[in-house]
C-alpha cells in the first residue's frame, strides 16, 4: 500500500481539518474514480491506434464480403463524398469538444469518436479507397481523440484538486487564485 492511499486517523473532534495532501477514506473512492476516468481517453486512443493498424493492412485479417453481401449493401459512396463527410465530422467534433472544455462540462465521448472513425475506415475500405485516404482518417482521429483526451484529463485533474482543497479546508475563493499565479 503506498502513502497516497492511506487515510489519516480520524479523531472524534468535530471541527478538525484534514492535513493538506491527506484524504479521508470516503473521499478516496471519488478520487480513484476520477483517476480511472482520466484514463478513458487514453484507452480510446489505444483502441483507435489498434484499429488503424488493421486499417493500414486493409483489414486483410478479416473475411471479405461475399458477392451477395456486397449486392445487399449496394454501391459504395464515392471517396470524395466520404472525404467531405470526414472533414465535416472532424470540424464538428473539434468544435463540440472545445465548447465542452470552455464550459467545464463533464460529458465525454471518446469511444463514440472511435466508432465514427471506424465507420470512415469501413466506408473507404468498402469504396476501395482506403489506401489513398488512410492518413486523412488517421490524422483526423489523432486530432479529435487527443483533444478529447486532453479535455478528460484536465477536467479530472481540476476535480481532484478541488476535492483535495475541500478536504484540506481551503476556502472556495482561494481556489480560484491559483489560476492567476
Amino acid at each position: 500500500m503506498d502513502d497516497h492511499s492511506r487515510a489519516p486517523i480520524q479523531s472524534t473532534e468535530p471541527h478538525e481539518k484534514t492535513e493538506p495532501g491527506k484524504v479521508p477514506p470516503k473521499e478516496t473512492e471519488k478520487i480513484r474514480r476520477l483517476k480511472a476516468l482520466s484514463n478513458r481517453g487514453l484507452f480510446a486512443l489505444a483502441l483507435f491506434i489498434a484499429l488503424s493498424i488493421g486499417a493500414i493492412r486493409d483489414f486483410d485479417f478479416l473475411p471479405s464480403f461475399s458477392a451477395h453481401i456486397r449486392h445487399l449493401l449496394g454501391h459504395p459512396p464515392s471517396a470524395n463524398m466520404i472525404s467531405g463527410v470526414l472533414l465535416l465530422y472532424s470540424f464538428a467534433a473539434i468544435v463540440l469538444i472545445l465548447s465542452r472544455m470552455t464550459t467545464g462540462s463533464d460529458k465525454f465521448g471518446p469511444f463514440a469518436n472511435v466508432g465514427y472513425l471506424a465507420g470512415f475506415y469501413f466506408f473507404y475500405h468498402f469504396a476501395g479507397a482506403l489506401e489513398e485516404n488512410f492518413w486523412a482518417v488517421f490524422a483526423a482521429g489523432l486530432t479529435v481523440l487527443s483533444l478529447e483526451t486532453y479535455h478528460i484529463r484536465t477536467y479530472c485533474s481540476e476535480e481532484i484538486r478541488k476535492e483535495l482543497d475541500a478536504r484540506a479546508g481551503v476556502p472556495r475563493e482561494h481556489n480560484n487564485d491559483r489560476d492567476f499565479d
